[in-house]
């Protein structure tokens, strides 16, 4: 299960990169000459990167559990 979290976080993260890396792009497009021109025109601004929400790099609590009452230790 954990190496399932690690890969879906690295997942995320590569995810992550190559969206700011095609944000990055499209956003020298749209402001390059002569292209600049025809954005303001038509709409077409630059747009904002990814960024995480606060407390996202806290990773969840995971409970194996699954329903069952903790045990309570025994009284000596």
């Amino acid at each position: 299960m954990q190496a399932q979290l690690e890969g879906t976080e690295n997942r995320i993260s590569v995810e992550r990169g190559r969206f700011n890396e095609a944000v990055q792009g499209y956003n020298t497009a749209v402001k390059s000459f002569p292209a600049v021109f025809y954005a303001g025109m038509l709409g077409f601004n630059a747009k904002p990167y990814f960024a995480a929400a606060a407390g996202a790099e806290t990773p969840p609590k995971v409970q194996f559990d699954f329903g069952k009452p903790t045990p309570v230790p025994a009284k000596p």
